[in-house]
């Protein structure tokens, strides 16, 4: 399974991390490629740059790891 170190740890597909992009938003690690995480939110991601994208991909030393149950 691919590891991959964020701010507060480390994440591999299928974990949540918490990122700011306007606002501080989470997403669902759905992929791992070098250092960026693609990161899913069905519900869709808010801010100016990503607005109801429901994909975005994000470098992982900019994410937190949060748990399943912070996810709002």
């Amino acid at each position: 399974m691919n590891k991959i170190k964020v701010r507060n740890g480390t994440v591999k597909i299928g974990d949540y991390v918490e990122f700011k992009s306007d606002i501080e938003q989470c997403g669902k690690v759905i992929g791992v490629r070098g250092s960026e995480l693609k990161l899913e939110n069905k519900n869709g991601f808010d801010g100016d740059y990503i607005r109801h994208e429901t994909i975005t991909h994000m470098r992982a030393r900019d994410c937190w790891a949060i748990k399943e149950s912070e996810v709002e």
